[in-house]
């Protein structure tokens, strides 16, 4: 028995509307949702698509520590 194909989710989930793709694995909306039903052969040719695909830059919710300055 062969092992699954494994998602390329990287929980970076945004649709970019212009390439209507997720912007953190590249899968378009119809890949994302028909994912458990794709056979393992669908999965091996989404994943050789995106499999070079970088996400997007995204902001860090976080702001960046304050700076301290010596007295």
């Amino acid at each position: 028995m062969t092992t699954p194909v494994a998602s390329p989710c990287r929980n970076l989930c945004a649709l970019d509307r212009q390439r209507e793709s997720c912007t953190g694995c590249g899968r378009t909306i119809e890949e994302i949702v028909h994912w458990r039903s794709l056979t393992d052969a669908q999965r091996a040719a989404v994943m050789q698509r995106v499999g070079d695909f970088q996400p997007a830059e995204r902001p860090s919710p976080f702001p960046p520590p304050a700076r301290q300055t010596a007295p």
